[in-house]
Formats: structure tokens, C-alpha cells, sequence
């Protein structure tokens, strides 16, 4: 992970030097997701399938987030992100059972994603691209209970995850129409998380509106819990840039 984290800064401070911003630039926007979920959630050995065994269904996905752009050489950009995730369901857990709950369940999944981000804007004009690095506060929990029971499992994962960040988007001069993407990677030691967005965006004075489809992959193991989850579907937006 080390040598990860060293590569992507070396990255990122090599493309310090081409672009910076002439003023001081703030945004924030505030989106909503419609996901389906999917994959598998293990805990002690015991395998549980989502969708099919819990019927989980999307609750509520906010999204928010802010960035501050400077003309300071050197300096990284910030942006901060954040993402929660409610899934509820009631479903059915096979005779096997998992992790010793079995029969008819109730089950929530909350996931929680604080994102801060240091990168540089390595084109600025029609098209843009900006590189740098995300440290992402990953909070995951998912509960099962037995209806007619009180058998209750839970599993969690609590994680500090860095990961590569890139931005691209492609203006249409003077209409206010552009197409872009983000994407948050990493891949290491049997684990990866890769959050990734396409949209198409529409801005008139401070006033930015965006519609795109979003990917959650979360392949990832804390002791005797892993979650293998996918999460992906279409989503809005409403931001600000001053």
C-alpha cells in the first residue's frame, strides 16, 4: 500500500507545475443516486447474497460535495466528498443459515464514504483534466435479524483507503453543454474499491445541473468481514461555482 501511495503522489507532483487557477474558485453540488444493489457479504465464513437472500432495496443515497481551487503554485486543489448509502429489505436466509441467524430476516446495510482529495488541474480550457489522490473514510455495516427469532448478525468494515483520482470533461464552447467523468481507483492485495461516474452537465451563470450514471465495486476484507458488493445507477445534481 505504501508504494502505492508514493507512486500516486509522484504522479500528482509532477503535474504540479502545468496548470493552477489565476483567482480563488469555490463549488459545491448535491445529488441524488438511484442504486441497485448486488454481490455477496461474508462474515466468519458465512456467505450471504444481497439481493437474492436479503432483498435489500435502495432507502436513500445522498451525495454532497465541495472543492476550492487556488492560484497558489504547487499547492493541490481540495475537494471533499460524501456519500451515504441506506439499503433495507426483508428476505429469507436459507436453512444453512449465516452467521447463526436463519429462516425469515429483516436487514439494513448503511455504508458511509468521506472522501478528502488533493489534486492538480493538469488542462484548463475546453478540455479538462485534473490528477491527484483521495484519502476515502470507508464505514460499512450491515445487520440481520431473524423475524420470528433473536438472532442478530452483524458486520462491519471500518477503513482509511487511498486511492488514485481522475476527472476528465469536454466543453461544447459557448453553449454551456458539457460531458465529463470522475473515477476513484485503487486495487491491492486481493482488495479494490473503484467509484466511478459518466454525466453530461448543462451550466448557466453560477447554476450547474448534471445527469449520469454512477459504479460502487467494493471488494474488500476487515478480519473475519468482507464485503463484495456492487452499487450502480443513475443519478441527479444541482451544484454552485463561484
Amino acid at each position: 500500500m505504501r508504494k502505492l501511495i508514493l507512486a500516486l503522489g509522484g504522479a500528482t507532483a509532477l503535474a504540479a507545475p502545468v496548470v493552477h487557477a489565476d483567482v480563488i474558485g469555490l463549488g459545491a453540488n448535491v445529488s441524488y443516486w438511484d442504486s441497485d444493489l448486488s454481490g455477496d457479504v461474508r462474515n466468519g465464513g458465512d456467505a450471504v447474497d444481497v439481493d437474492n437472500d436479503l432483498d435489500l432495496s435502495s432507502d436513500s443515497n445522498a451525495n454532497l460535495s465541495a472543492y476550492i481551487e487556488h492560484p497558489v503554485p504547487l499547492l493541490p486543489n481540495v475537494r471533499l466528498n460524501y456519500t451515504k448509502i441506506e439499503q433495507d429489505g426483508r428476505g429469507e436466509v436459507s436453512l444453512a443459515g449465516f452467521d447463526g441467524v436463519q429462516g425469515e430476516v429483516d436487514s439494513s446495510l448503511e455504508l458511509t464514504q468521506l472522501d478528502l482529495t488533493l489534486y492538480y488541474e493538469v488542462l484548463d480550457n475546453w478540455v479538462n483534466l485534473d490528477l491527484g489522490i483521495t484519502a476515502r473514510d470507508l464505514d460499512g455495516e450491515l445487520t440481520v435479524q431473524e423475524v420470528l427469532g433473536t438472532a442478530v448478525s452483524q458486520t462491519e468494515v471500518d477503513a482509511v483507503i487511498p486511492m488514485g483520482y481522475l476527472a476528465a470533461r469536454f466543453d461544447l464552447p459557448f453553449t454551456g453543454v458539457s460531458v465529463g467523468g470522475e473515477a476513484n481507483v485503487i486495487s491491492f492485495d486481493g482488495d479494490s474499491v473503484y467509484d466511478y461516474n459518466a454525466y453530461g452537465q448543462f451550466e448557466v451563470a453560477l447554476l450547474q445541473l448534471r445527469a449520469g450514471y454512477r459504479q460502487i465495486a467494493i471488494d474488500y476484507e476487515d478480519g473475519d468481514d468482507e464485503l463484495d458488493i456492487d452499487l450502480g445507477g443513475p443519478f441527479v445534481s444541482a451544484g454552485v461555482r463561484f
